[in-house]
């Protein structure tokens, strides 16, 4: 790996940024609107002050604080969070607020991480007891909620609430498990309708019909950075763990020869189907990380290696001296019911555009490669 190379990408990125129009987000771009509370940019924040916890370069905090900095009033509140949308990608985030208030000691940040714990404490549920996804998606699960609020509400429960809430989150893993996840292939659907009254929902179980990559990753990463935060003496952690494995089992079943997966992993080499970086980086960094802190097998490392490997040689480019990650399914998702477009076939998971240098890709590409310079420092 030319770790000059990813640098330079990084940079790019961030010189090309400002606090209100920064270059990674692109659904805002294209509607031409403004960043506000987003969780498309709380994964590149993320990602940027996991780059300078590894590195120390205070290029990737100093620009990680301004931006949240900018969006943080002094008594909590947070500038374009709304709550009343009860939609749980509004909480991702809020998990940078945990990493600055760690590492700036400003309390305005620890009374925002209060508001956004109040969303939590509001979200509606299903009969079986897990967050809609959000409130204009009633009744329903989507593997991507998981990631956006269980790490978020496990580390709050740590910090300010005595862990009285640890089996509501395990819990809602759990129904996950019970309900989305496919024997076969020990995949898990996209998305669960527990009153099974979608269109695109199966009338007898209540699920989507594909695998999605993306969600798949997000899925992987909502177990493992959950099991990084949880106290490891809580009576059901071994079953989370054990979830956690057999689902990295189970894609590693599935990973390409290039090292990457597929948008819709189980169809490798249908018409249409290609390699998608966002899902490859979830998952290289799921492999990485749970390597390194002894979730998965020592050598379970050289397959995330691999998928990013894979990723540069397949999508990250120079073209007229700028640098650029493609291969990046820009969104999906399940209905409404005004959007029968929306239907969970594979040929709609298809129709998506693909984009370049979303941060849904590139953050999760930079998580894998914070990964990679850890294993280089292993190494040293």
């Amino acid at each position: 790996m030319a770790i000059e190379i990813v640098e330079k990408y990084v940079n790019e990125l961030i010189d090309k940024s400002t606090l209100d129009e920064p270059v990674w987000n692109i659904e805002k771009i294209r509607a031409g609107k403004k960043a506000s509370w987003d969780y498309i940019d709380g994964c590149m924040i993320m990602s940027l002050l996991e780059l300078y916890k590894v590195t120390g370069n205070k290029k990737y905090f100093e620009f990680s604080e301004k931006y949240i900095d900018h969006r943080i009033q002094e008594d909590g509140t947070i500038v374009g969070y709304k709550k009343d949308e009860l939609n749980l990608d509004n909480i991702n985030e809020g998990k940078n607020l945990f990493t600055l208030y760690d590492l700036t000691g400003k309390e305005k940040y620890a009374k925002a991480t209060e508001k956004i714990y109040q969303q939590i404490l509001e979200m509606p549920r299903t009969k079986e007891g897990n967050f809609w996804h959000k409130k204009i998606y009633p009744n329903q699960v989507w593997l991507d909620g998981l990631y956006m609020a269980q790490p978020y509400y496990m580390e709050y429960e740590n910090r300010f609430h005595d862990r009285k809430n640890y089996k509501d989150i395990f819990t809602q893993f759990f129904n996950v498990e019970k309900n989305q996840k496919d024997a076969a292939t020990g995949l898990y659907y996209h998305a669960y309708d527990s009153e099974r009254l979608m269109f695109w929902a199966d009338k007898e179980t209540g699920l989507s019909q594909n695998f999605w990559l993306r969600a798949l990753g997000w899925f992987s990463m909502a177990l493992l950075d959950t099991l990084a935060l949880a106290d490891t003496e809580y009576p059901d952690y071994g079953h989370l763990l054990k979830m956690y494995q057999d689902l990295i089992d189970s894609m590693l079943k599935f990973q390409s020869p290039e090292g990457m997966w597929y948008q819709v992993p189980n169809f490798p080499g249908r018409e249409k189907n290609y390699l998608e970086t966002s899902g490859s980086s979830i998952m290289a960094y799921c492999l990485m990380k749970g390597a390194r802190l002894g979730y998965l097998p020592k050598e379970y490392s050289k397959y995330g290696v691999k998928a990013f490997n894979g990723i540069c040689d397949t999508y990250l480019s120079t073209v007229e001296g700028e640098m650029s990650l493609g291969g990046i399914c820009l969104v999906a998702g399940l209905g409404p019911d005004d959007n029968p477009r929306r239907d969970g076939t594979y040929e709609y998971y298809m129709s998506e555009p693909i984009v370049k240098d979303d941060a849904k890709g590139t953050a999760p590409f930079l998580l894998a490669y914070a990964e990679m310079l850890r294993l280089e420092e292993e190494k040293v």
